[in-house]
């Protein structure tokens, strides 16, 4: 990477920074209503939802150390990376603590649910720096999706402790999102043709962690499925807004032409 594209990514990395240390930063404490959480009115599919969140947000070890094999070395992206790290924990926390303090999960089944998680390691499913630099950006963006869709469900089913977690999490996620998205810009900047066709593979490839790495998978993805996150969803909310942001078309991708629906994408699961 040269010296230019380096400073670039240095320049909207502290703007990033500054963003959220001004204005988006919350406390996990503080900042949610506790004490108005109704304990009584259970919801096994809201509470299994934010159980599998949890579980994704798990692999926080495995994604840090995947950004920092591939971009240790680069100041603003491994600086990204530690920020991306802190703010992501609480997510995984805060989830963590609705699911006991709503009385929905034990701490010890919290603990067992922890350990078949990470007995199994998230593995990095694109080998290049931009290609995982790209693949950050759609799952930031689906992730944000997903929270967006949960916190309508908790809202609309009278849990409004969690449809603000959901708030504040989505926050962040479109935070990311939008960092990430400025750096394919630069990327299409310095090599159009070359991020290009990057983007469409990913595109055309991109899976979310859960499906693969959580206990009893299956059942969780037709959960999330029954949510209303979809192929339809994924290119509407997700591919669509993604080519806006970047000022692209889907015809300034490179062939082959995009998938049908169906064969684009199995629903995502979460995060991220």
């Amino acid at each position: 990477m040269n010296r230019d594209l380096r400073e670039s990514f240095h320049r909207a990395y502290l703007t990033f920074f500054e963003q959220a240390e001004r204005t988006r930063r919350w406390n996990l404490f503080t900042d949610i209503d506790w004490d108005s959480l109704d304990t009584t009115q259970a919801d096994p599919q809201l509470a299994t939802n934010a159980e599998t969140f949890c579980g994704v947000e798990m692999f926080l070890p495995d994604y840090l150390t995947a950004h920092l094999e591939l971009f240790g070395r680069n100041y603003a992206q491994a600086w990204f990376a530690a920020t991306w790290g802190y703010e992501e924990s609480k997510h995984s926390l805060v989830l963590r603590e609705y699911l006991h303090r709503s009385g929905q999960r034990t701490e010890a089944q919290l603990h067992d649910y922890a350990d078949t998680v990470l007995a199994k390691r998230w593995e990095r499913p694109y080998e290049s720096p931009r290609e995982m630099l790209i693949y950050g950006m759609i799952q930031e963006l689906t992730t944000f999706v997903v929270y967006r869709s949960q916190r309508t469900m908790a809202m609309d089913t009278g849990h409004p402790v969690l449809g603000d977690i959901y708030r504040l999490i989505g926050r962040d996620e479109m935070a990311h999102t939008k960092f990430y998205q400025h750096m394919v810009a630069l990327h299409l900047d310095e090599d159009r043709e070359g991020t290009l066709a990057d983007l469409a593979h990913v595109l055309r490839t991109f899976r979310m962690p859960a499906e693969q790495l959580l206990p009893d998978a299956e059942s969780r993805s037709v959960l999330m499925r029954s949510t209303g996150i979809n192929a339809q969803v994924y290119l509407r909310d997700i591919v669509a807004p993604t080519l806006a942001a970047l000022h692209l078309t889907r015809h300034d991708l490179p062939a082959p032409p995009v998938p049908a629906p169906a064969e684009l994408v199995r629903p995502p699961l979460d995060r991220e």
